[in-house]
């Protein structure tokens, strides 16, 4: 329960608690950043489409969890979502940009799922919703900047590094699938 990103509600529901949601969990920190290094890998155009695919589906997602549609297994959408994106990089796998997109996108469900159905009663929701697309945006925004340094001597290894700590014990060895 204590690795799940909402085991607690956060008090308060305006700009602030909305901009802290999406760095409260590990997991949420881990898959926002494994979405701008991907993109980093895979280059241009993925650098951008994948961290503005993201937002707007994860959007979508918030609105679902504020209607109260039910999504299944949420929590580990969420989870598992850190878990292949961070596989993605540390195996440096480059499917086709729209299986990319696909990708980030229906994790993104997820991520904004949890958002919106946590939203604490009597809250803005439009304040904490941009808030949690813009503390995403700058996770994202941290993944690329991490991401930009394989262009140095040893970045490639330092980027795949950071793909690999989604997956503990990984980042020195990776899985078979990555040889």
């Amino acid at each position: 329960m204590a690795a799940w990103a909402h085991a607690d509600a956060h008090s308060g529901g305006g700009f602030v608690a909305g901009f802290l949601h999406p760095i409260s969990g590990l997991d949420h920190v881990v898959a926002m950043v494994a979405v701008g290094l991907w993109g980093a890998v895979l280059g241009p155009p993925a650098l951008w489409v994948l961290p503005v695919a993201f937002p707007i589906v994860m959007a979508f997602g918030g609105l679902l969890g504020l209607l109260g549609v039910p999504i299944p297994g949420v929590e580990i959408g969420i989870a598992v979502s850190g878990l292949v994106m961070g596989l993605m990089v540390l195996c440096e796998l480059r499917p086709p940009l729209w299986l990319a997109a696909l990708i980030v996108s229906a994790f993104a469900v997820f991520h904004g799922h949890a958002h919106g159905a946590e939203l604490p009663a009597g809250s803005n929701a439009l304040l904490y919703s941009l808030a949690f697309v813009i503390a995403t945006g700058l996770l994202h925004l941290l993944g690329i900047l991490l991401g930009e340094t394989r262009r140095w001597p040893g970045g490639r290894r330092f980027v795949q590094g950071a793909g690999g700590m989604a997956w503990p014990g990984c980042s020195s060895s990776p899985p078979n699938c990555c040889w």
